[in-house]
């Protein structure tokens, strides 16, 4: 248990925290970011605590960060996270932070074969702490921040550690430690591969149903798109909460050309029409007008030969992967995606030191299910 957090607004201070967190073996770290309400995501708070000691950084307050960064390199100081993927990416992103010698409950609770591997379900099962989730999608942008949602903050590490202590026990009488470090150590190697906001054209055509529609509607599509983009990114706010998806694609298949029309549309909620008509009617204009050649043609890549047998192969390695899931007591997913399957699928492995050769295989998946992937390829 770490005591009342302290919020760390200055550079001075920071320096200060960071020279004290690096005498603990270990610490804890989160950070919050305001995707769900911004256009320009970014980390607007970094928690980290120590076994004596919590504190939330703003990143607002101090344009630079390097001690951090810092700590998070250093070799000798293991890092705890919850669910540490898209941390380590967002430090990476924003200020290309590596962290080393990392500890994730998350993965570890996976691999210990527990049902509920949320942080709030892990606390209160281990440590005896109930989390209140009220902010879990709160604006962690907003300044001054409220009292209760810095406390909110502070929470998600100043139990972490003990929660950490509680399942390297539990992996440890399972067998299973030596799982777990081959997967922080993959850690390691996490990267931010995303977009910047407003960098995809593309984007329209990932939206689910996009793909059905006429070579016009499409056209539409992509201009509703990008006004909603520019919307967004001038008043600062995540696409979504400008007009949804469900609406962009119900007018692109409508067409509409007054505002009349716009009323019929029954995934454009009236008050959304009101408020952007003008805008969503130039959009359809737009895209009307433009010429035959112009319009967006959906690529159709030809599909590769099947390999008659891979599917046959697949369902007898799921059986393998499903049964021994079950001995384990652990989620087969974890145990082995089917990602991986089928990569061992396509490898046509014949012993281990094939299996060692496929980069998706770890070292205990091999220790684990080798000796019977191997006997159902045969």
């Amino acid at each position: 248990m770490t005591g009342s957090p302290r919020y760390i607004a200055t550079a001075p201070a920071l320096a200060d925290l960071i020279g004290e967190m690096r005498r603990a073996n270990r610490v804890a770290v989160d950070t919050e970011a305001a995707s769900f309400h911004r256009y320009r995501d970014r980390i607007y708070l970094v928690q980290i605590s120590s076994p004596t000691d919590t504190a939330l950084i703003d990143p607002l307050a101090i344009a630079e960060l390097a001690p951090v960064g810092a700590l998070l390199a250093d070799p000798h100081i293991e890092k705890v996270f919850h669910d540490a993927d898209y941390d380590l990416r967002v430090l990476d992103r924003d200020y290309g932070f590596r962290a080393v010698h990392l500890f994730d409950t998350r993965v570890a609770a996976q691999l210990a074969g527990e049902p509920a591997i949320g942080l709030a379900a892990l606390l209160e099962k281990y440590a005896g702490v109930k989390l209140d989730k009220e902010y879990q999608k709160a604006d962690w942008s907003l300044r001054p921040l409220p009292a209760p949602m810095l406390a909110y903050a502070a929470a998600d590490t100043q139990h972490l550690l003990t929660l950490r202590d509680a399942l390297e026990l539990r992996l440890r009488a399972l067998g299973r430690f030596a799982w777990a470090e081959e997967e922080f150590r993959q850690l390691e190697s996490l990267r931010w591969t995303g977009l910047a906001a407003g960098g995809d054209d593309e984007g329209y055509l990932r939206l689910k149903g996009a793909r059905a529609l006429s070579a016009r509607s499409l056209a539409v599509l992509r201009e509703l798109h990008r006004w909603r983009e520019r919307t967004a990114e001038k008043e600062d706010k995540a696409p979504f909460r400008i007009i949804g998806n469900d609406a962009l694609l119900g007018v692109s298949r409508a067409l509409p050309a007054t505002p009349a029309e716009l009323g019929p549309i029954r995934e454009l909620p009236s008050s959304l029409a009101r408020r952007h008509g003008d805008a969503l009617l130039d959009a359809v204009a737009r895209g009307k007008q433009l010429r035959e050649d112009e319009l967006p043609r959906l690529e159709r890549r030809p599909r590769p030969l099947k390999d008659p047998g891979f599917d046959v192969r697949l369902e007898r390695l799921k059986a393998v992967r499903n049964r021994v899931a079950l001995e384990l007591g652990i989620d087969p997913g974890v145990l082995m995606g089917r990602t991986t399957l089928e990569a061992v699928v396509r490898s046509r492995s014949a012993d281990r030191a094939a299996l060692e050769r496929i980069p998706a295989l770890r070292r205990w998946q091999i220790d684990v299910l080798g000796d019977a992937l191997l006997d159902a390829l045969r």
